[in-house]
């Protein structure tokens, strides 16, 4: 009898987490626009200093923060195909938005009267002060914009992946919605700095930003809850709630939301909002300041064919080697037996080690160059990406649907929260370290080399530290009830 409901099972769930993962292959490459741009680009035209940027990095992830907070209780309230909607739509308008900095600052700053004008004035100067002032202002409110919309993509997606998978295949499903990350940054640096050397970077923001606006179109149309989707049969139906003693239909009368108060009371929600905290960083600088790393260590540009075959490479080894990560736990499950959060933290303990290698980014990069940086940097990637699959799977594992969008917005609060610390901070570091010279030292190296290799330091040793808390605070599998 299984076996025949097997041959005839639907597999729409997959048709599911693929938009999954064509939204935030999206998302990923509207959030990577500005730093392909930054330094070849804009800094030229608008005068920044890494500090200015650092601030519009560091912003964006503390906005972003706030309004994952929000985003999930939003999901949760507005329904996942009209949460999900709105949030795209919202970031690809702001997305598009940035092209318009350029004019807008024209229009604040007397003394130029268009946009080549801006690169033209004297660096330095008075005026070029006022232009980087006004045009990083502007740059803010178009990523609040981005991030606004940004903030419900992972809430909604995990959301997503809690109703139409069961807890032994959620985070295999995550590792391949969360590859569009890496797949998003891979195709970004092969696409981006070539549209902006070609057309200008404003068109990179205007093509890239419309692909949400595509996306949106067709999830009008193939989204539907499990229980309600022409697509789904009976037999898909009762495996998706294989974990549930109830019936399926009883599974929705079942929703009742969970309040921010109520969920800050669980060591469950402070435990997975800890472990984002410490890891979102590491992968957000990179996201941010890969190519300017290159461009500031090396001399290599990101329209460089070096410069996009760095990145594109870094991203192809985060691309091909965190499809593993989401796989991994689901072996330590059926090949070893063990309960689904165990095997996940056991999975997670083993990609916590791998950012080590950050260590050695930069003490290798002298030696052997770029390249070394590259592969390096694509493991730390890896890992990351390897352990976000699986972190965001605890909410699924812990909690029940209703509030598994809550608690992840909760949690992606706490990433972007560290996100700002890192992207605010290293902007100060490097503008610091620069300006001081030879006179700037650490583990070696000297001036913004030494700021780098302090960053790559912090990011080496998060991943331990954010999973050794996460255990003590849950040190076994504990699901949390909503009264």
């Amino acid at each position: 009898m299984n076996d025949v409901k097997k041959a005839v099972m639907t597999n729409w769930r997959w048709v599911m987490c693929a938009m999954l993962f064509f939204a935030t292959t999206v998302n990923y490459m509207d959030r990577q626009v500005l730093s392909l741009t930054f330094k070849e680009f804009i800094q030229p035209e608008f005068h920044w200093t890494d500090s200015d940027y650092g601030t519009i990095t560091g912003v964006f992830s503390i906005a972003y923060a706030i309004f994952c907070l929000f985003a999930g209780k939003f999901i949760d309230w507005m329904g996942t195909k009209r949460g999900y909607l709105w949030a795209i739509v919202i970031w690809s308008l702001g997305a598009i938005m940035h092209a318009a900095c350029g004019l807008a600052t024209t229009w604040f700053v007397d003394g130029v009267d268009s946009v080549a004008a801006l690169r033209a004035v004297e660096a330095g100067s008075a005026l070029a002060a006022t232009i980087s002032m006004v045009s990083v202002y502007l740059f803010l409110a178009c990523r609040l914009i981005l991030g606004l919309g940004e903030a419900g993509n992972f809430p909604a997606a995990i959301k997503v992946t809690a109703e139409y998978f069961p807890k032994k295949d959620r985070a295999f499903a995550t590792a391949l919605f969360n590859a569009g990350a890496s797949v998003g940054a891979l195709a970004a640096p092969a696409t981006i700095p070539l549209l902006a050397k070609a057309m200008g970077w404003e068109w990179a923001f205007i093509i890239i930003g419309a692909l949400g606006f595509v996306w949106a179109g067709i999830w009008i149309f193939v989204y539907d809850k499990p229980t309600e989707s022409k697509h789904v049969n009976a037999a898909e139906l009762e495996y998706i709630h294989q974990d549930e003693k109830e019936a399926p239909k009883e599974e929705v009368k079942e929703e009742k939301q969970m309040s921010f108060a109520e969920a800050f009371k669980h060591k469950q929600t402070w435990s997975f909002a800890f472990g984002k905290f410490m890891t979102d960083g590491v992968w957000w600088f990179f996201l941010f300041w890969a190519p300017a790393y290159f461009q500031d260590q090396f001399g290599i540009k990101a329209s460089d064919p070096q410069g996009i075959a760095l990145i594109f490479t870094l991203y192809a080894i985060v691309t091909v080697v965190s499809l593993f990560g989401g796989y991994l736990p689901k072996i330590f499950v059926e090949k070893k037996g063990m309960e689904p959060y165990a095997g996940r933290m056991r999975a997670m303990l083993i990609f916590a080690f791998f950012p080590i290698f950050a260590l050695f980014a930069q003490p290798l990069g002298g030696i052997y160059g770029p390249w070394a940086v590259a592969i390096i940097i694509g493991i730390v990637g890896a890992a990351h990406q390897s352990w976000s699959a699986n972190i965001f799977s605890t909410t699924g594992d812990m909690f029940p649907k209703s509030a598994v969008a809550t608690i992840t917005g909760i949690g992606a609060m706490a990433g972007g929260v560290g996100s700002f610390l890192i992207n605010k901070g290293s902007g100060m570091l490097f503008t610091h370290a620069d300006k001081m010279g030879e006179a700037f030292q650490f583990m070696g190296f000297s001036g913004k080399p030494a700021g780098y290799m302090i960053i790559f330091c912090i990011c080496a040793v998060a991943y331990l530290i954010g999973w050794t808390v996460m255990k003590s605070l849950v040190p076994k599998y504990s699901p949390v009830v909503v009264k």
